[in-house]
């Protein structure tokens, strides 16, 4: 499996929980009216990758890992298009979208490349 001993020493769970923490804080400024619909599920979407990357870990199989992983991957796609629908509707500003959007693109990659690591 991985060469690391806990989820946590995993490089793509460290910047996914950096990244959570940044959707947090773009998120406090949507307007209230949002508070169920947008922002919580944004907020979901973004749990959920550094989340499934632990409890796939967890797992301690590697194809039931990998399974996780693509979760994770698929809840990253999910994040993407719901912070294309804030830019688009103007709930974040088009230079903070390309910056949100790269992050998780680099978070993609390393997904991937820790897929395809694993025997």
């Amino acid at each position: 499996m991985s060469t690391a001993n806990k989820f946590r020493d995993l490089k793509v769970w460290q910047k996914s929980m950096v990244f959570v923490t940044d959707i947090y804080k773009i998120t406090q400024n949507f307007p209230k009216d949002e508070r169920f619909g947008l922002t919580s599920q944004i907020r979901r979407s973004s749990v959920s990758v550094p989340s499934n990357i632990a409890e796939g870990f967890g797992r301690r199989l590697p194809k039931e890992f990998k399974h996780f992983l693509r979760i994770s991957i698929s809840s990253l796609f999910e994040l993407q298009t719901q912070l294309e629908i804030c830019k688009n509707i103007e709930l974040i500003d088009p230079n903070i979208f390309e910056q949100y959007f790269e992050n998780s693109r680099e978070i993609e990659r390393m997904l991937k490349s820790l897929i395809t690591s694993i025997k």
